[in-house]
């Protein structure tokens, strides 16, 4: 009897556990990103630029730490910023990251590359605003 209760209460327990967790959205998607407004001033890198980064560019095995795509890593702020002709801080102008988002015309190497979702207008004054304040670990 014992033993038959206990998995009664376990098969409860585990029934609400998925009800619950069926109930979550634990998952960003593209049109959810899309609508998160960058800020024009005091762009953080955790709040605003890495969740562009993990959905725009560290998936379909481009831009990860697996397959780092041209040799670009956009999965922490370490590989982001590791390279200076890729990220200059202070000086969005001079970094290779701002001229390949801003368009096709902009660059030879425009990203994302067609068939990928684009970034919006404000997800690219974001970036191109965090890297001119000094693209900060914030």
């Amino acid at each position: 009897m014992v033993i038959l209760m206990k998995y009664f209460l376990s098969l409860c327990l585990s029934t609400l556990l998925m009800i619950f967790s069926i109930n979550c959205k634990d998952t960003v998607t593209n049109e959810d990103l899309d609508k998160k407004i960058i800020p024009d001033k005091n762009v953080s890198y955790i709040q605003h630029i890495q969740p562009v980064f993990d959905l725009k560019c560290n998936t379909a095995n481009c831009h990860s730490s697996e397959t780092r795509a041209g040799g670009l890593s956009f999965t922490s702020y370490q590989n982001t910023t590791s390279d200076l002709s890729i990220v200059f801080p202070g000086q969005p102008q001079n970094s290779r990251l701002i001229n390949s988002i801003e368009g096709p015309s902009s660059s030879s190497y425009p990203m994302p590359p067609i068939g990928y979702p684009p970034l919006t207008k404000n997800q690219i004054a974001g970036i191109t605003t965090w890297v001119k304040e000094g693209a900060l670990n914030n």
